[in-house]
């Protein structure tokens, strides 16, 4: 085998998915621009143009800068991004396209149809996934073996859009277009699952996980499997509020409760525990504006004028499971 496919070397990796990416932001950033029925046009094309920085123009800035230099600039950006969406700097535009002026024609003229692009992507990723791995052009292989999900999610979404312009006569331009109709109405909580990400990063860098240890065994009875299970359940909870993602949230409060106190000193079964506290975290999500794709985002796409609407129905749910969580785990743990 050749060099190149021994170093793994593709054609679709990593770096050119971030530059599709950053492509299709920095014409949302243009558009928005152009768009002179929004008010605040050069804000939020800033804000967009900034958050495709880093997509289009990482590579080369490491290469020419250096990882410390590129890293502080791009965490400047991200105060900036923070300064503009907290500033309420980010405005939409009427968005009066052929499309968007006929949906009920356009509904009745296509029926189901308009939903198998959407279908395709999910069938296109998990066969890409099964079936591509090996498929080699040349010295090459297709897709990046280190990141084959993402690689066949990308050729699912760009088979898509393909699919879609086939079967309704539209064009890329009305991809783009539609996609800024969308992003102009997600707004900031867009970007914010990936910010929570880095944020998540960020807590277990600087051992959180071991400060709650200390904290938990000053203020604890580290004796009390009931207080313990009550902190890890709720600290999970609130953590998912803090961070957006249970995810984010599960290696702080592991590292902190569930292994020293649970599992090492009360001998829990860790499959329940951390499957339970996992639940609990969930809780979490149900509760707070911070997990903005699953409680903004629905209330934005469904032009609720109550933005918390979905939250402040789900509370009284995520407390009953939280309770239900916490009883479960003390008996199955």
């Amino acid at each position: 085998m050749n060099s190149a496919l021994n170093a793994g070397a593709s054609l679709l990796n990593l770096q050119i998915v971030f530059y599709l990416i950053g492509i299709i932001i920095m014409a949302i950033a243009y558009l928005s621009v152009r768009d002179v029925s929004n008010p605040k046009r050069w804000t939020t094309g800033l804000f967009w143009f900034l958050f495709g920085v880093g997509f289009l123009f990482g590579d080369i800035m490491i290469a020419n800068l250096g990882k410390p230099l590129t890293h502080k600039i791009q965490g400047g950006i991200v105060l900036l991004l923070a300064l503009i969406a907290g500033s309420n700097l980010l405005g939409s535009g009427q968005h009066q396209s052929k499309a968007n002026t006929n949906k009920i024609a356009f509904a009745e003229k296509f029926g189901n149809r308009l939903f198998l692009p959407a279908i395709a992507i999910p069938l296109v990723t998990v066969l890409l996934t099964l079936t591509g791995k090996n498929i080699q052009i040349g010295d090459y292989f297709l897709l990046d073996q280190k990141n084959l999900t993402l690689a066949c999610l990308t050729i699912a979404c760009l088979f898509s859009v393909a699919y879609a312009c086939k079967i309704t006569g539209g064009t890329p331009l009305n991809a783009i277009q539609e996609s800024r109709r969308l992003v102009d109405a997600m707004g900031w909580a867009l970007i914010l699952p990936l910010m929570l990400a880095m944020l998540g990063g960020v807590f277990v860098a600087a051992k959180t996980g071991q400060s709650i240890q200390t904290l938990v065994s000053l203020f604890v009875n580290p004796d009390s499997k009931l207080a313990l299970i009550v902190i890890y359940c709720v600290g999970m909870a609130l953590f998912t509020m803090i961070m957006g993602n249970a995810f984010a949230a599960f290696p702080v409060m592991a590292a902190g409760i569930a292994l020293p106190f649970l599992i090492l000193q009360h001998h829990a079964n860790p499959a329940p525990l951390v499957a339970i506290g996992m639940l609990s975290g969930y809780c979490g999500t149900l509760m707070t504006p911070m997990a903005a794709n699953f409680n903004i985002i629905p209330a934005a796409l469904l032009e609720l004028k109550d933005k918390y609407l979905v939250i402040k129905y789900q509370i009284p749910t995520a407390l009953a499971v939280l309770v239900c969580n916490i009883t479960l785990m003390y008996f199955l743990i």
